[in-house]
């Protein structure tokens, strides 16, 4: 029988509440961004001369129940393995570990490589469905760069920060990537005219670049907040490379560039006063606090704060999606 610490150590070795973040994440991609859009686009089928119908979700809801799976398992099996290899910097940064006490390391092995198994056996089922195996190789291509990452990237100067920065973006693009190949199989045949898919890549592809830039810029801020750790084992993360002053202002800078470019965006894309106010109120305004928190911090726990703060808003910023299918289903822009 397992015992309730046991699931309450396994759960929080797998980080389940940013796995439940991937999940909504790429939910959100599918029904509050990518449906909404196809419901806009028209398309004349060729079974019906000359009428015109909306597009629809071609993938069925298994198989993309499937691509969540690969995805959430792969993110997990990273955690796990990311506390492999960081049990003496976790003891000098947090106090405490669960591999090493709770979760024996063998046993923590054993759970990284069962799923990494499962997510690369999903992530290729996936692939096959929609007639690109070898899109497949990207899910063991992922796996092998968190191991990596864990084992030696993350000791080196900003690539670790960067490869953890990517892969968040790739969480949201991953939806669109799967679902654009298979629409674009469908309406090739099935349409008149092959309908341009670029309006799903722009859309999908600013949640990534926000995710891209959020994660950035927390991944620089933890790296602030675990200096003492980092600088002890001899790691060249960003702080201990240049400085905590110089890397409190690259994640400044990355913040200000942020909330610059959602600026752009609503400027010249959106102009709807649903998106100002959301933005205003539940993305900028979290991220200009975050930029003080970084400005006044003199401990961790400052740092945790503004590290908190940007995955607070790197929640909202997907949330944002639920509000774009309410403007698209209501014609509000």
């Amino acid at each position: 029988m397992h015992s309730p610490g046991n699931i309450r150590s396994f759960l929080k070795l797998i980080r389940w509440q940013n796995l439940l973040i991937v999940i909504l994440t790429m939910v959100l991609m599918r029904y509050a961004i990518l449906e909404p859009l196809l419901t806009k686009t028209s398309v004349t089928l060729c079974s019906i001369a000359g009428a015109s119908a909306t597009m629809k979700l071609q993938t069925s809801l298994f198989d993309f129940a499937i691509l969540v799976m690969a995805t959430v398992m792969i993110t997990a099996g990273g955690y796990v393995i990311n506390d492999y290899f960081d049990i003496k910097t976790d003891l000098i940064n947090r106090g405490k570990v669960i591999v090493g006490t709770s979760v024996p390391r063998q046993k923590a092995m054993m759970i990284h490589n069962v799923l990494n198994i499962i997510g690369v056996g999903a992530g290729f089922y996936a692939s096959f469905k929609i007639g690109f195996l070898w899109l497949g190789a990207l899910f063991l291509i992922v796996s092998g760069l968190l191991y990596f990452y864990s084992a030696s990237y993350k000791r080196q100067f900003l690539i670790g920060n960067i490869i953890v920065a990517v892969l968040t973006a790739m969480v949201p693009m991953l939806v669109v990537i799967f679902e654009g190949f298979v629409l674009y199989q469908y309406y090739a045949v099935n349409a008149v005219k092959t309908p341009d898919l670029s309006i799903f890549f722009y859309w999908v592809g600013g949640f990534s670049f926000f995710a891209f830039m959020t994660t950035l810029s927390r991944e620089i801020i933890k790296d602030i907040e675990d200096f003492e750790g980092d600088m002890a084992y001899g790691r060249n993360t960003l702080p201990v490379t240049i400085g905590i002053l110089a890397s409190k202002v690259v994640a400044i800078i990355l913040i200000a560039i942020t909330v610059i470019v959602l600026g752009l965006a609503w400027t010249f894309f959106l102009f709807d006063y649903s998106t100002l106010i959301y933005i205003s109120v539940l993305v900028v305004l979290p991220l200009l606090f975050a930029i003080y928190q970084l400005i006044i911090s003199r401990t961790p726990k400052q740092l945790h704060i503004a590290s908190s703060v940007m995955k607070l808003v790197m929640l909202t910023g997907i949330l944002y999606s639920v509000v774009v299918k309410v403007i698209l289903s209501y014609n509000l822009i």
